[in-house]
């Protein structure tokens, strides 16, 4: 018979797991002194603990452990579990390799340009939202195309909102699509965040967004004309990261003063990883 200091030892474990796994019930002394309460354990129980502790490194919970180590799980179900366990940590080491990857963007950045980037991507999954939208044409997808077609929209819609009795829920969403005429024009939604019924009508269209599985997000400070920097560290920063752009980004108008300096627009691009 081993105490529990000779046993921890010889199972390369700390005296005070052994007292936890004696408290759970995984692993309970083979003998304990009725008068003093110190605790013994055999060489047979070493074989036990050894299975407790490679369980455990594979990320069981101590429940799951239980299970196994009494033989409460058939092959089947550990093989079932196991493959549950692969993929989790598949998962896990994918998510590391991304973060990794945005860690050398960086360090390129920095070792390029001498200073870290102000401007942080970050990945978001987009809920789907409803909007009340008015829509035009521009030339094209430039900020001098864009903002003469999509200001007055704005301007329109909020008109026809007040007009219908519909009060804005959230903030405004810009988003585009290729114009169906081709030729580099684009399809302007001005949109705005209600809670509404559905409606559709040449005044007024009323839908839901659907949402984004996942898009890349930065915050643009200032005017929108201003915005070809910020469009651009983003569309770099896709590229640099493992992702393809999947469609032109939307804009949500986080806070928008009298003063456009002070603009606060989150851009969200849709994307894929290649």
């Amino acid at each position: 018979m081993f105490t529990i200091g000779d046993f921890a030892r010889h199972g390369r474990v700390s005296v005070r797991m052994l007292r936890h796994y004696d408290a759970t019930g995984l692993l309970r002394p083979a003998h304990v002194d009725p008068a003093t309460g110190y605790r013994s354990y055999s060489a047979a129980q070493l074989s036990r603990l050894n299975r407790i502790i490679a369980l455990k490194e594979l990320g069981f919970t101590l429940q799951q452990v239980r299970d196994i180590v009494d033989d409460k799980v058939g092959t089947e179900e550990l093989r079932g579990m196991l493959r549950l366990r692969r993929a989790e940590l598949e998962a896990t080491v994918a998510a590391t390799a991304a973060r990794l990857a945005q860690v050398e963007a960086r360090l390129r950045s920095i070792e390029s340009e001498g200073h870290m980037p102000t401007n942080d991507v970050v990945i978001k999954t987009l809920p789907a939202v409803r909007v009340a939208e008015l829509t035009a044409t521009a030339a094209g997808f430039e900020p001098q195309d864009i903002g003469p077609v999509i200001t007055p929209l704005y301007d329109e819609l909020f008109r026809r909102l007040d007009a219908a009795g519909i009060t804005p829920t959230g903030p405004g969403v810009a988003y585009y699509e290729d114009a169906p005429e081709g030729g580099g024009a684009v399809t302007v939604h001005a949109a705005v965040q209600v809670s509404a019924p559905l409606r559709e009508g040449e005044d007024l269209r009323i839908l839901d967004l659907p949402s984004v599985d996942r898009a890349a997000t930065i915050v643009h400070r200032g005017p929108m004309d201003a915005v070809v920097p910020t469009a651009q560290a983003l569309a770099h920063w896709i590229d640099g990261n493992g992702y393809r752009s999947a469609g032109y980004p939307r804009e949500i108008n986080l806070e928008c003063p009298e003063n456009r300096d002070e603009w606060v627009t989150e851009l969200q691009a849709p994307v894929v990883q290649v």
